[in-house]
């Protein structure tokens, strides 16, 4: 029987068990664990969806069950984006009902709700041998920095940082949005950044001479324009002509506008984490091993960065070359 058949299941928004209603409580479910401010955000933003549904069929978000969270998935699949027009891709409804099914752990704990109606749902299942992110082969990486770097203009320095920072380092636009100046130092000898990464976790990266040097160019003529030394400087890292945080729209805007101007046919697909699967594409490519460039991208599961590997079904890697090769070698 369909939630909106039921109004009886209808209970009234204010529980004893949510002091300040499901959104207060949400609030605090945010606070208890380490989250950049984009995915705190994005998570708010699904329970509120979640929350205005059970609203709409009368539905006590408490009582909810299982049939209930596969009505609102598939509800979810025949929303169309507002960005593209076309409906939410499997991994972005997954990625809502996981948020759903982490609050309603948070509520189990906390007692409100006996069990998680999310855990016995219908979850979309992912493809992790694919990613609808658009790829950049190596030279088209090239031709977008050097786009960057024939930019002009008063933020052009701070294009340049920003486009190298995802290009060598595959940083999410998250990361690169939230880095703040004082995230810059030396380690061993290395340049380094220090940054929060997705889960809260705390990273740290070495910074490569190109990126070093971009960074620094855009800091001393910041510093000049404010009349400071440059070790004055502090707040945020990417900064807009107003002195705001660079925010994550803006950075795809600047990587589709460079990848038109270098030429990119895919130019009005791209977006900054095309960079980062170009990062992992590259890596392996040139012989890190897998190991590394997980830590490198801060992927708790190596069968994530495999899939960022846009070349890992190319036949020029295939082992038994290895095998065949080391063979020959022992016959000699």
């Amino acid at each position: 029987m369909r939630s909106s058949d039921t109004p009886a299941l209808y209970r009234p928004p204010a529980h004893p068990a949510l002091p300040g209603g499901p959104m207060a409580v949400t609030d605090a479910w945010l606070r208890n664990r380490r989250l950049s401010e984009h995915t705190r955000d994005a998570y708010r933003r699904d329970v509120a969806g979640w929350l205005g549904w059970c609203d709409t069929r009368h539905l006590d978000p408490l009582r909810a069950n299982f049939l209930h969270v596969n009505e609102y998935a598939r509800t979810l699949e025949n929303t169309l984006a507002a960005r593209t027009g076309r409906p939410l891709t499997p991994a972005t409804v997954a990625r809502k009902l996981s948020a759903l099914s982490s609050w309603y752990d948070f509520l189990v704990k906390l007692q409100a709700v006996h069990a998680n109606p999310v855990s016995d749902a219908d979850r979309p299942r992912i493809d992790r041998d694919h990613s609808a992110t658009v790829g950049l082969s190596p030279d088209e990486v090239d031709a977008l920095l050097a786009a960057a770097e024939a930019d002009t203009g008063p933020t052009a320095a701070r294009n340049r940082a920003a486009v190298t920072l995802l290009a060598d380092l595959g940083l999410r636009v998250g990361e690169l949005v939230s880095l703040d100046v004082a995230d810059l130092g030396a380690e061993r000898g290395h340049r380094s950044v220090r940054f929060t990464g997705k889960g809260g976790k705390s990273r740290r990266r070495a910074l490569t001479p190109s990126t070093a040097y971009a960074v620094d160019a855009y800091l001393t003529q910041r510093a000049a324009e404010q009349g400071v030394a440059t070790h004055q400087l502090t707040g945020a890292l990417l900064v807009t002509a107003s002195g705001a945080r660079l925010d994550r729209h803006s950075v795809f805007r600047l990587i589709r506008r460079l990848a038109r101007d270098a030429g990119i046919p895919a130019w009005a697909r791209l977006s900054p984490h095309s960079l980062r699967h170009a990062f992992a594409t590259t890596a392996r490519a040139e012989g890190v091993p897998l190991e590394d460039v997980q830590d490198a991208m801060g992927h708790a599961d190596p069968r994530t960065t495999r899939r960022y590997d846009r070349d890992r079904h190319n036949l020029d890697r295939d082992p038994a070359y290895a095998i065949w090769a080391a063979r020959a070698r022992r016959r000699n």
